[in-house]
């Protein structure tokens, strides 16, 4: 099969984790894939072009993109998510015109400030592959071909963590964009209690340190960590203990696909998080870390998980066998081949 992804930048999480790995397999299977990347980034803009700019300079990227489109006749187009981040949906229609099956891939809320946009673009789409069931239910009256497969990691590239020596001060960690970082504050009165009486550090890995003062993580050990993809991996293989908040009072939380809380347990790792959508899913049955909603919560799950490393151990076990059974690139490689085939 040609295959055609429309990706929104190399750096953005989405198509770090939902493109550009199930390109780079489907290579191996031996597809032509390739990955037309927004320029500049779907969601940022060149400082020394401007916001207007920036923007003329996207689209008249994305209308090369669409020549090229109908020049080279792919058998499939993947838009993750949207074209332009904004309200117009016409460039998917130029798309539309141009595949011969045009699959849309959403794996999060993005639709809930755009709604009459994305109801349009699902119409038009053969087919929607969510990451998770509560975006397959939204999905499901717009499109009569939805699809769910989860946000998942590339096994091959995460290698399990050596456990620590028991001389080693215990990592608790939180990785995420610089936006997201606020999310912190939904466990911090609990961090801040647990840190008087039980050392531990806070590795905290995110692209710039802007909004990290805003959360009050006053008495706890605090190290920051640019965020570098060539280091992801080793930055949670420091982490004993991978953190989720997330607020309870936001309707698009639900959407969320877990991300976070799957490269944790992908090393190893157990996680504690807010059980909001499939979170909770994940944490079921306390098999692969705590779910944790209140301070109280949160205090409890830490202090547990923090004083026991065989606890500890155990979950991470039982998370990585979880990936690699449901969240993986290679176990959802096949599913996603049909997809794209339209014989799934």
């Amino acid at each position: 099969m040609r295959i055609l992804f429309i990706g929104s930048g190399k750096s953005v999480p989405s198509t770090r984790f939902r493109v550009l790995p199930f390109a780079e397999q489907l290579r191996r299977h031996g597809h032509h894939c390739d990955v037309a990347m927004s320029f500049p980034e779907k969601y940022d803009s060149f400082r020394w072009l401007g916001w207007r700019g920036s923007q003329l300079l996207k689209r008249t990227i994305r209308r090369w993109h669409t020549l090229l489109a109908r020049l080279r006749d792919y058998d499939a187009i993947v838009i993750e998510r949207e074209v332009y981040h904004d309200n117009t949906w016409e460039r998917e229609a130029h798309f539309r015109a141009a595949a011969r099956r045009l699959i849309l891939d959403v794996d999060d809320g993005v639709f809930l400030n755009n709604v009459e946009k994305f109801n349009r673009i699902s119409e038009m789409c053969d087919a929607v592959v969510v990451g998770n069931r509560y975006l397959m239910e939204y999905f499901q009256p717009r499109c009569p071909e939805v699809h769910l497969i989860p946000t998942c990691v590339t096994l091959a590239d995460y290698q399990l963590r050596v456990q620590p020596s028991a001389e080693h001060p215990v990592t608790l960690g939180w990785i995420g964009t610089t936006h997201n970082v606020m999310f912190l504050q939904e466990c911090a009165p609990a961090l801040r209690r647990v840190a008087r009486d039980i050392p531990f550090r806070l590795l905290v890995v995110a692209t710039t340190d802007e909004r990290l003062g805003e959360v009050d993580l006053s008495g706890v050990n605090v190290e920051f960590r640019a965020w570098d993809p060539d280091r992801e991996v080793a930055d949670l293989h420091e982490m004993d203990i991978g953190l989720m908040p997330l607020r309870q009072d936001e309707p698009w939380m639900k959407y969320k696909c877990g991300l976070k809380l799957v490269q944790y347990l992908a090393v190893g790792s157990p996680g504690i998080a807010t059980p909001i959508g499939v979170n909770a899913e994940i944490l079921e049955g306390g098999r692969v870390g705590r779910a944790a909603t209140t301070d109280e919560q949160w205090e409890t799950a830490l202090r547990e998980l923090l004083m026991d490393p065989v606890l500890r151990q155990q979950l991470g076990q039982a998370g990585r066998k979880l990936v690699e059974e449901q969240f993986s690139i290679e176990g959802n490689l096949d599913r996603f081949e049909s997809i794209l085939r339209g014989s799934e």
